[in-house]
């Protein structure tokens, strides 16, 4: 009994040494455990950074001047501290500020107003993107998701958003994520974010015309600069908000698409290439008795004057725009020869400004097509299967007005780094479409167009203008069974030292005399008077 008694306090003391050895054992184990827990605690909140987007890069007009980032937002960093209550009141989402809060870590949200910096908040102030009424939004187009969808948001989308920087707030923290108060903070403020792409448009000019053509239903404006082709405006209706993109894909009128890239009918315009190949071809001084109608191997074509313009001379047939004298001079036409004038003019070709920025080619009838004399005879003032783009009938007019050299028109400039200057900017590009003397001749018909004219509704009171008018046939009807018909005008001021080239159309507009040359006249206007302010 003895022995056995001696022998369980044995085995008692060793189980004894036993537990307090595994006791030891897991006491340490748990100590390692939580200085680990705890070293990545303190790597994670010893030093804690809070991160604000200073925006996306530029897009300037010619003269530098941003067409967005204009206005600003305040973004206010704020370390969680007791004044949450006061801050949450000046946050522009009451709600994401709540959930915010509930973390118990610093945060940045968007402020309504500036507030002042303290120990506990900090506030920047960061370019907003658009504006809510956006100037050339069509151009610019818009981005989702911090990616460029449409424009030169899509075209640049690398150099818009490859080089974003910063502002920063950074916070020494307890292992706990308590921001260390006695430590301070440190600021980082992103001063310098010039970086963009440098477009020609200008923006006085951009804005007269989105001012001029703020009731066109459906319809598009350009002004380009004649001797280099850069546009100056290029305006779309109707425009369209970024905010408000699901309202824009269900409106019947598509105003997301830039009407300036699609093809249309465009009419009594293109008497102005006819004229070109006539003038080439030695018929400068043909004359035609207009009766009202002229029959095309049994298809009659009316003049709009059912009663006839009489006896008219080129500079008379243009005036009034006599469709039955352009019918006949075509016949004296070499077909393959007039139709290379017109391709020459840029009629058939695509228009490429950008990535994605791309002008439909329109229909540029075929020579096998024109030796249908019907078909000549609607393709010599402007119908027919013919198309183009407000883009290609300003370059037209360019050339025009540029004793015959016709513009690589353009958009872009070229990209800055700072804000004040482009790497390797391209000279414009100009070719030779025309003789000097042809191209004068036709700009002396776009006067007469105009000034000759009594009841021209594009005669501006402050400069002289030369242009021509279109009322182009659609094939399209409404619900009273009128046919609609897209309404032009194209032309240039001033008359004898040509700046600028003006291209209105409103689509399904009627006359256009009626609705697009009071458009045109407005804008030269208004442009001519800040040329004067200057």
């Amino acid at each position: 009994m003895i022995f056995i008694n001696k022998f369980q306090k044995r085995i008692f003391g060793l189980s004894l040494i036993f537990v307090f050895v595994f006791a030891v054992v897991i006491l340490r184990y748990w100590c390692i455990a939580t200085e680990t827990e705890y070293a990545a605690m303190a790597r994670e909140y010893g030093k804690y950074k809070v991160s604000v987007e200073n925006g996306d890069g530029y897009i300037y007009d010619r003269n530098f001047f941003p067409l967005v980032n204009e206005n600003n937002k305040y973004i206010t960093v704020t370390a969680n501290s007791g004044n949450s209550k006061s801050l949450e009141q000046e946050a522009a989402d009451i709600e994401e500020f709540r959930e915010q809060t509930a973390n118990k870590k610093p945060f940045a949200f968007e402020s309504l107003k500036k507030l002042d910096d303290n120990l506990y908040t900090t506030t920047f102030e960061v370019p907003e993107r658009y504006s809510e009424n956006q100037i050339a939004q069509h151009l610019i187009g818009y981005k989702s998701e911090g990616v460029g969808v449409s424009g030169i948001e899509y075209a640049y989308d690398k150099i818009l958003r490859g080089n974003t920087s910063e502002n920063t707030v950074s916070y020494n923290c307890d292992g706990y994520g308590k921001v260390m108060l006695g430590e301070g903070k440190k600021v980082e403020r992103e001063t310098n974010l010039k970086y963009g792409v440098v477009t020609t448009i200008d923006y006085e000019i951009q804005k007269i015309c989105e001012e001029a053509g703020k009731d066109i239903e459906k319809g598009a404006i350009l002004i380009t600069e004649v001797k280099t082709g850069d546009i100056l405006a290029m305006a779309s209706f109707p425009s369209y908000s970024v905010d408000n993109l699901s309202d824009s894909l269900n409106d019947e009128r598509s105003p997301l698409i830039n009407r300036c890239f699609y093809s249309y009918s465009i009419g009594s315009i293109f008497k102005l290439v006819t004229a070109c190949e006539a003038i080439n071809s030695g018929y400068a001084d043909f004359v035609y008795n207009c009766t009202g109608s002229v029959d095309v191997y049994g298809k009659k074509f009316r003049c709009h004057d059912h009663n006839g313009h009489g006896q008219q001379d080129m500079i008379q047939a243009m005036t009034n725009s006599c469709n039955t004298y352009f019918i006949e001079l075509s016949k004296k036409l070499d077909t393959e020869s007039f139709r290379n004038t017109a391709f020459s003019l840029g009629f058939g070709r695509e228009i490429h400004l950008f990535a994605g920025g791309i002008a439909s080619t329109g229909i540029l009838p075929t020579v096998k097509e024109l030796s249908i004399p019907a078909e000549l005879a609607n393709f010599s003032f402007g119908q027919g299967k013919l198309s183009a783009t407000p883009l290609h009938i300003n370059q037209l007019t360019c050339a025009i007005a540029n004793e015959g050299q016709i513009p690589v028109l353009r958009v872009i400039k070229g990209v800055t780094a700072d804000g004040e200057t482009i790497g390797n900017e391209k000279a414009p590009q100009l070719s030779s479409v025309m003789e000097p003397e042809t191209a004068q001749l036709l700009r002396t018909l776009m006067a007469a167009a105009i000034n000759n004219n009594e009841n021209s509704n594009a005669k501006p009171y402050n400069v002289m203008a030369a242009g021509k008018t279109s009322t182009a046939q659609t094939g399209k009807f409404d619900e009273n069974g009128l046919e609609l018909y897209n309404a032009w005008i194209t032309g240039y001021f001033p008359v004898y030292e040509p700046e600028y080239a003006v291209t209105v159309l409103i689509e399904d507009g009627g006359y256009g005399n009626d609705s697009s040359a009071p458009v045109f006249r407005k804008i030269i206007e208004k442009i001519q008077k800040i040329k004067k302010s200057d």
